[in-house]
């Protein structure tokens, strides 16, 4: 314990002195009384603590807001700070992360088989650089990708031999259309 520690542990029990004086010269006589206050205090305490506890978990759990409208997307950003599309691939709508710093369209394993892809059919012969280091990949052709109004018809797209949490919508398929972030959304029109 270094002079520093030292001097922060004599100011904390000068502190709790001074605050537990004034407890037993206000309560003097009412210990109960006292008691009760301090559980009071500290259910609060807990309650709100728990309460923020659970608006984070509830926020991450808040669904985007993707709308539709006068041939626009308009995306809301979600609360970790991305940005979602529900897209539908060969009939199947997969949510897709919108990263602007992938090249391709990456599908995970599990939204792969979803999409009626067989991963363990595939040959990774790619090789992706990502934030984690070098991933292998398998390249594929999906028959059609939907996004709103649009529908666009044998596209390429990777499948992703590492683990993911979610699928990424790359800048070969966003070039495609004009995308302007403003703040909290995100409009995609073509």
């Amino acid at each position: 314990m270094d002079t520093n520690d030292l001097m922060r542990l004599m100011y904390l029990a000068v502190l709790l002195a001074a605050v537990g004086g004034w407890v037993l010269v206000e309560y003097r006589g009412r210990l109960g009384a006292a008691l009760r206050n301090f559980m009071a205090w500290g259910l609060i305490f807990v309650g709100v603590a728990a309460g923020y506890g659970l608006w984070a978990d509830m926020r991450r759990d808040l669904p985007y807001q993707a709308v539709v409208q006068d041939g626009r997307v308009e995306v809301t950003r979600a609360p970790d700070g991305h940005f979602y599309l529900p897209v539908e691939v060969n009939g199947q709508s997969i949510e897709f992360l919108v990263d602007t710093g992938a090249s391709n369209i990456v599908l995970s394993q599990k939204d792969a088989r979803r999409v009626g892809i067989d991963p363990s059919s595939l040959a990774y012969v790619g090789q992706a650089q990502t934030a984690n280091g070098a991933v292998s990949t398998a390249r594929v052709r999906l028959d059609s990708l939907t996004l709103g109004p649009w529908t666009d018809r044998d596209q390429a797209a990777w499948v992703n031999r590492g683990e993911m949490d979610g699928s990424l919508l790359g800048m070969d398929y966003l070039h495609g259309f004009k995308m302007e972030i403003d703040g909290q959304k995100m409009v995609l029109s073509r």
